[in-house]
Parts: structure tokens; sequence; C-alpha cells
């Protein structure tokens, strides 16, 4: 296959990016999306042109790392899959291929198509943890836990907290990526000592990282990587309405 990438290029969060054209000649559609870059990048690098900075670390659909938005979509055309997992089988030999990063004030640019995601991490530390003591995995295992509850927790804690929800969204609005974190936690007996100051929490500091509003489009269930469902909003919600109902944060 032969393809032209439009790939954006920008140094640093202050200077001025840019799509820039290259070429990926004889690439196999058995490829990865990620090793087609490698590729091109290769051939950049012998051409003593800098090669285009993009993020990758297992390459198996894990991680969350290879944030990109292909052709418009974030993690590209295919459904449930991240841009590790993309093959090029995906796309036509003469095919444009338009690479951009996530476009979100709370996701500065590093450079090219790598994105400054810490705002996640941010709001993890200010709630999304549990102060229980559960012991070794067999005394955690040991409390029963219905299997629809287990199942509805596990489904939440899928999440790789890549951003594609961020992405997608045209609000910019992280709540997805939040509501799983929450739903997880509120759902399982290890997570009640902190289950009121732990929503409100998240939620000022989502607000704080300048995320949007969720309009509820379900823009970001669509293109999730690992499906989380509009449900674990819902309940994020009624986790919040309750706290401050009940407990409102001193």
């Amino acid at each position: 296959m032969n393809l032209t990438l439009k790939v954006w290029r920008q140094k640093d969060a202050k200077s001025t990016g840019k799509l820039e054209n290259y070429e990926a000649k004889d690439i196999s559609p058995d490829m990865s999306f990620l090793e087609m870059i490698d590729v091109v990048n290769e051939s950049l690098i012998k051409k003593g042109v800098e090669p285009i900075a993009f993020d990758h670390d297992c390459r198996e659909g894990i991680c969350g790392a290879c944030s990109m938005y292909i052709n418009g979509e974030a993690h590209g055309p295919k459904r449930a899959i991240t841009t590790c997992q993309l093959h090029m089988r995906s796309f036509h030999d003469g095919e444009t291929i338009t690479i951009e990063p996530w476009r979100a004030n709370a996701f500065p640019v590093i450079k090219d198509l790598v994105v400054d995601r810490s705002a996640f991490d941010r709001i993890i530390q200010a709630g999304g943890y549990v102060s229980v003591n559960t012991g070794v995995t067999i005394d955690a295992n040991s409390i029963p836990i219905e299997k629809e509850i287990a199942d509805d927790a596990m489904d939440a804690a899928a999440c790789i907290g890549c951003g594609a929800c961020v992405a997608a969204c045209k609000n910019a609005s992280a709540t997805l990526f939040l509501s799983a974190k929450v739903s997880q936690l509120a759902l399982l007996p290890q997570g009640q000592a902190e289950r009121q100051i732990r929503v409100e929490a998240m939620i000022d500091q989502m607000e704080e990282e300048g995320f949007g509003n969720c309009t509820n489009t379900e823009a970001c269930s669509a293109v999730c990587p690992k499906e989380i469902g509009q449900h674990h909003i819902a309940r994020m919600n009624r986790e919040f309405f309750g706290a401050k109902l009940s407990s409102p944060k001193k």
C-alpha cells in the first residue's frame, strides 16, 4: 500500500502547528497503525528530517497512550479498539490519512501528536482511591459481591484513561472517564468509606482542569475503546447529588 499522510506537526504548546504531508510507501496491510508510523519515521530519519513524535507504550490496547485523531475519529475508523490495535487493512491503497492530536484545552500539546494528559492523573489523585485495608488478594475476594454488581464494576474498571471521550466530545468533557472511576469504586464495598467525598472532590478537580460540561450527545461512549456505557454517567450524577444532600463537603 502507498498512502499520503497529513500529520499535525507542532514544536510545543506555545508554537503554532500545521499539517504536513508525508508519503508512506510499501506499507503492509497487516501492519498496525503505529508500525506504519514507525516505518515513516525511519524514512524521515534517513532523510535528516525530524521524526513524528507520538505516544505509545504497551501496543496491546491496555495503556491508552496511543492517543490520535485519525480522519476525524478518535483512534480511527474502527470501534472498541485503540490506535495500536488499528491495522492498515482498514484503509485503502492510495488513501490520504489525516492524523491529529487530541483537541482539548485540558490536553495541551507537548509535541506533534503527543498531548499532556496529566489532568487525568490529578483527577484520580483527588479521590480515585480507597483507604480500606483489604489485605492480600484472598482476603479481598472473601467479601461476597453480587455478580451483577461485580460485572458492572469490572466494566467501569476497564477504562484505560486514553482520553478518546474528551477528544470526541464537542465540549471536551471528561465526564465519561470520571464516571467510570467513580462508578467502579462506588459499587464495591471497599470504596464505601470515601464514597461521598470522592465524587465531589473528583468533579471539583475535573472542573478545575478546564474540561467542558456533559451535554449527553453520547459521542464519548461511541468512540470509547472499552465501550464504557452512559449508565455510569447517570450513576455518577446520582452519587454527586446524594453527596450534596446528605454530607456536604466541609
